[in-house]
C-alpha cells in the first residue's frame, strides 16, 4: 500500500500527527496490538515535515528539569532507549557531551539548582567543573565554572522517525499522507478524501493540537503559540571551535533559553535557537507574556535579525568566536502550550476526550523522551474503552 492512498472508511486505531512522537505511538500500538487496523494520518505530503527535522539534533540528559515532573522521568529514561534503539538500528549516534558554562557571578547559584535538579533526576557522570578544567573539555570554551554531561549526544531525528515509520509499516500498520483532519465528532474523523470511523484515537497534532482537543470537547486552554527558532552556522573552516554542545546558564525568570554552540550529526557547528513568538496574537496569554517579558522578547526579535548580536552572544562561552564567522543557518517553528496567564507549560500534558487521546503539549525533550512518552500514550489509548463493543 501507498502511503498516498486514502484512509480506510474504519480502523480499530488512528493515529493524527506523523511527527516523530505520532510514528513511535503509532509504532507502540500496533506492537502491542499486532492484529488491529492501525492508520496514521498526516497533514503534510511528507512524514517528520516540522519540528522533527528543524532542530539540532541534540539527545538530551535531563538536567534542566523540575525532578518528579513527566519531562524529567521520561527523558533520562527515554534517552537510554534511543541510544540503545539507534544502535540496533545502525542510525546515527555520537555521544558528544555538553558544558553548560556559568561566565558571570549571578548565574553560579542557578549552575548549582541545575546541578541539584541532574543529579535528583538521575543523569549519569554529572559533573561540576571549575574554570581551569573547562578547557580540558572544550578547549576553545572558558567561563567561571560549568556542570559537564558526558552522555549528552546528538543524533538525527529525522532519520529516527522515519525508522519508526518502517517498524510500523512492516507490521502491518498505514500511512495516509495528505490527510488533514478537518473536524472530529466522537469517533469519526473528517479528512478531505472522507470520514474515517475509528474505535479509539490519538492526537499527535503539534501546533494543530489544541484546535482538534478543544473541537473534541476538550479544554480552551492552554493553547497552542507557534515560537520560531533560528539557528547560525559557523563556517566549515571555524567549526572545531566546539567538539560537542556549549549551553549557557539559563536565566530561570526568563522562556528563553539563550545562544546554544552545538556540533550536530554531520560535523556542522549551529548557534541557537533563538525564539520569537510567530503566530497566537489572539490568546490573551501571548500578550501577558509579552508585556511581562518585553525586554527579552525584543533581544530575542534583534538576535533573529541580527546574526552579530547571537554569535557575540555565544562568544560570552567561547572568545574565539567572532561574527564573521556566521552566516544564517536553518529555522523552524515549534508549538509551545501558552497559559492564559501568560505562562508557559513546563511539562508533557495529555488530555482524554470522548474522541480519544490528545497531546496538549510535546516541547523539548519530547523527541529524546520519544520512545518512553509513546508508551505512556499507548497505555492511555488503550485504557479507553472500545467505542464500538
Amino acid at each position: 500500500m501507498s502511503r498516498t492512498d486514502r484512509p480506510p472508511s474504519a480502523c480499530d486505531i488512528a493515529v493524527v500527527g506523523g511527527g516523530i512522537l505520532g510514528l513511535a505511538v503509532a509504532r507502540e500500538l500496533k506492537s502491542r496490538e499486532p492484529d488491529a487496523r492501525v492508520c496514521l494520518l498526516e497533514a503534510e505530503d511528507r512524514l517528520a515535515a516540522h519540528q522533527s527535522s528543524h532542530n539540532s539534533g541534540v539527545v538530551h540528559a535531563g538536567v534542566y528539569y523540575a525532578p518528579g515532573s513527566l519531562r524529567a522521568k521520561l527523558c533520562v529514561d527515554g534517552a537510554a532507549r534511543l541510544a540503545e534503539y539507534c544502535a540496533e538500528r545502525g542510525l546515527p549516534w555520537r555521544s558528544t557531551g555538553k558544558l553548560i558554562v556559568a561566565t558571570r557571578e549571578a548565574e553560579l547559584p542557578q549552575l548549582d539548582e541545575l546541578e541539584r535538579r541532574g543529579r535528583a533526576n538521575g543523569v549519569k557522570e554529572l559533573a561540576k567543573v571549575g574554570a581551569d578544567e573547562i578547557p580540558e573539555i572544550e578547549p576553545e570554551a572558558r567561563g567561571l565554572a560549568a556542570l559537564h554531561s558526558p552522555f549528552t549526544a546528538v543524533t538525527d531525528f529525522e532519520a529516527i522517525a522515519l525508522a519508526y515509520a518502517d517498524d510500523f509499516e512492516s507490521a502491518g500498520g498505514t500511512i495516509h499522507l495528505g490527510s488533514p483532519v478537518l473536524g472530529v465528532r466522537g469517533s469519526r474523523l473528517r479528512t478531505p478524501s472522507g470520514a474515517l470511523d475509528a474505535k479509539r484515537a490519538v492526537f499527535c497534532a503539534g501546533l494543530q493540537s489544541d484546535r482538534l482537543a478543544v473541537a473534541c470537547g476538550g479544554s480552551k486552554e492552554p493553547r497552542i503559540v507557534p515560537v520560531r527558532g533560528g539557528y547560525l552556522k559557523v563556517r566549515s573552516d571555524r567549526e572545531d571551535l566546539v567538539r560537542g554542545n556549549v549551553y549557557p546558564v539559563p536565566d530561570p525568570a526568563l522562556p528563553f533559553l539563550g545562544a546554544h554552540l552545538t556540533r550536530t550529526i554531520d560535523g556542522s557547528l549551529l548557534i541557537g535557537p533563538t525564539a520569537t513568538i510567530a503566530g497566537g496574537l489572539g490568546w490573551p496569554g501571548t500578550w501577558k507574556l509579552m508585556r511581562r517579558h518585553w525586554r527579552a522578547s525584543f533581544r530575542e526579535a534583534a538576535d533573529s535579525l541580527l546574526p552579530a548580536r547571537l554569535a557575540r552572544e555565544a562568544a560570552r562561552m567561547v572568545p574565539g568566536l567572532s561574527p564573521a564567522d556566521v552566516t544564517r543557518g536553518p529555522a523552524g517553528v515549534r508549538a509551545q502550550a501558552l497559559g492564559r496567564d501568560g505562562n508557559l507549560i513546563e511539562d508533557f500534558i495529555t488530555e482524554k476526550t470522548e474522541s480519544g487521546v490528545h497531546v496538549r503539549n510535546a516541547p523539548s525533550p519530547a523527541a529524546t523522551s520519544s520512545l518512553s512518552l509513546a508508551d505512556l500514550l499507548a497505555d492511555e489509548v488503550l485504557s479507553q474503552p472500545d467505542r464500538y463493543a
